[in-house]
């Protein structure tokens, strides 16, 4: 397959996203028992370089939290989304003004609306899959 053609199969855009970061985790939440919490965790479970995003925290699992995609100090080149559609759908609008590659909206964080915008900018897209904590083998 030509690098330049997105993967075309959801194992192929799992497999293109889990190969390198940066990441954010747009919906990161300081409270352990929330989905937010527990993905962020996941990926510093695996040493990867990921910022919490969060407009109502300073720091979230001993990480800085910025309050937008904008604020983050480096080039994202993927993000994972756990907020509620209607917000998915802004988030995607700046992960685009981010130059943000690829995009996982988890279960639940997923709209019809969310997903066109994004593949419509050119993004990669994981809707509608699994849930990033299975795949990297999240444990508590």
């Amino acid at each position: 397959m030509p690098s330049s053609t997105m993967p075309s199969s959801l194992d192929e855009r799992i497999k293109s996203f889990m190969a390198a970061g940066p990441y954010a985790v747009v919906g990161a939440s300081s409270n352990r028992d929330k989905y937010g919490n527990k993905v962020l965790r996941a990926y510093q479970q695996h040493g990867l370089e990921v910022y919490p995003i969060n407009p109502r925290a300073t720091e979230i699992e001993g990480l800085k939290a910025y309050a937008s995609l904008a604020d983050v100090p480096v080039k994202l080149r993927a993000i994972s989304i756990i907020t509620p559609p209607a917000i998915t759908e802004q988030v995607v609008e700046a992960a685009a003004a981010a130059g943000v590659r690829m995009v996982w909206m988890q279960p639940g964080a997923e709209s019809e609306a969310a997903v066109k915008m994004a593949e419509d900018a050119g993004m990669e897209v994981i809707a509608g899959g699994p849930c990033f904590l299975v795949l990297a083998h999240y444990h508590e």
